[in-house]
């Protein structure tokens, strides 16, 4: 009886470390699928990683204060759900940065995942970044990513002390990457801007305004495909960082 009941324990503490990523963290959350039952897989998975490597997770509960193996359990679920929430926000930043260049920042639309106002060009980057991370494999590496993280942190092993300098490093990587993502984007606005700034100072009784929204709107609705399908690297790069960029940060233990 006393297995059992550690066997549940160890289960519902590994849960914690799956479901931050699972209810919270992108690309789970841009489907419409409710948290709680994302959390309810967070679980079952939970259970089966228990159930694969018992000596290292319900034989370590035993006699342990369960306030400190919660913590330490969600310290780690949110240090790998840190990292999907800060690629994905770049990628938003970096449509958002581009929506602003070509005047699209004027209208914001409604996500009904989220019931929030995102950017035109982060929305479709996020989803394809999302399209990338499914097709090809990234669940199974996030999979592994919890597999590695029972065997190298088993319950019990204690809070984490995060390296700074990692998690500058990994969101330093992260944005200058989505940069790329847009970067053709952005330079046909950028030359759209040249053009118009200098038929203003050839002809300036051209409204000036109207024309650069509606020549910048176009450019981005054609070059923007084009961004996306030279950066497909850019992209699947972005989602391995996401995924095993966590356990450079990881630290030491309490």
């Amino acid at each position: 009886m006393a297995d059992y009941i550690q066997f549940w324990l160890a289960s519902l503490m590994v849960a914690l470390r799956l479901a931050p990523a699972m209810a919270f963290a992108p690309p789970f959350t841009l489907f419409r699928i409710p948290a709680t039952i994302r959390v309810l897989i967070a679980i079952g998975l939970s259970f089966w990683l228990v159930a694969a490597r018992p000596e290292l997770t319900a034989d370590r509960i035993a006699g342990r204060n369960l306030i400190g193996l919660l913590f330490g359990e969600v310290a780690i679920g949110i240090a790998i759900a840190l990292g999907l929430q800060i690629v994905f926000a770049a990628i938003a930043w970096a449509g958002q940065a581009l929506d602003i260049q070509a005047g699209y920042g004027l209208a914001m639309i409604a996500d009904p995942t989220t019931n929030a106002q995102i950017p035109l060009a982060g929305t479709i980057l996020s989803y394809v970044a999302a399209m990338v991370f499914f097709t090809t494999g990234g669940h199974y590496d996030l999979l592994s990513l919890w597999v590695v993280s029972v065997e190298t942190l088993p319950v019990g092993y204690g809070t984490l002390r995060p390296d700074i300098t990692a998690i500058g490093a990994f969101m330093g990587a992260a944005f200058f990457i989505a940069v790329g993502l847009v970067g053709v984007s952005m330079l046909a606005i950028f030359l759209a801007d040249i053009v118009i700034a200098f038929l203003s100072r050839t002809l300036p009784q051209m409204n000036v305004l109207l024309l650069g929204f509606q020549v910048k709107a176009i450019a981005m609705i054609i070059t923007l495909p084009i961004s996306i399908g030279l950066a497909g690297a850019l992209f699947l790069r972005l989602v391995r960082l996401a995924v095993w960029a966590p356990s450079s940060y990881w630290g030491h233990a309490a």
